[in-house]
């Protein structure tokens, strides 16, 4: 086996907008394997995971822009993240209005 190829988020075209469900957060701390507190925009403080096809293949730090969905059960506390933004796609939020915290 090889290595996996590492893509560059230059050629990154792709843009997922968050659904009625999702929202839209800033990662405040790295809390350990797969787990992250982050600052939502509809207010709440979530611990959330990454998503198990996102855990290797994509790397979050501290200010990143995601894509949270809560959970149904304890949706105010926990979430999962499917989605992080790159600099230019923030930019493009923020122009479009959609991204309103800092």
């Amino acid at each position: 086996m090889g290595k996996k190829k590492v893509l560059s988020e230059r050629g990154l075209k792709e843009m997922v907008y968050p659904s009625e469900n999702d929202v839209l957060c800033i990662v405040q701390k790295m809390l350990g394997y797969d787990r992250v507190l982050v600052k939502c925009q509809d207010g709440h403080t979530r611990t959330t995971r990454i998503r198990g096809k996102m855990k290797r293949r994509t790397w979050i730090r501290e200010g990143d822009v995601v894509l949270v969905s809560p959970w149904e059960f304890q949706g105010d506390e926990r979430g999962e993240i499917f989605w992080r933004y790159t600099a230019n796609q923030v930019e493009r939020l923020r122009k479009e209005g959609i991204l309103k915290i800092e």
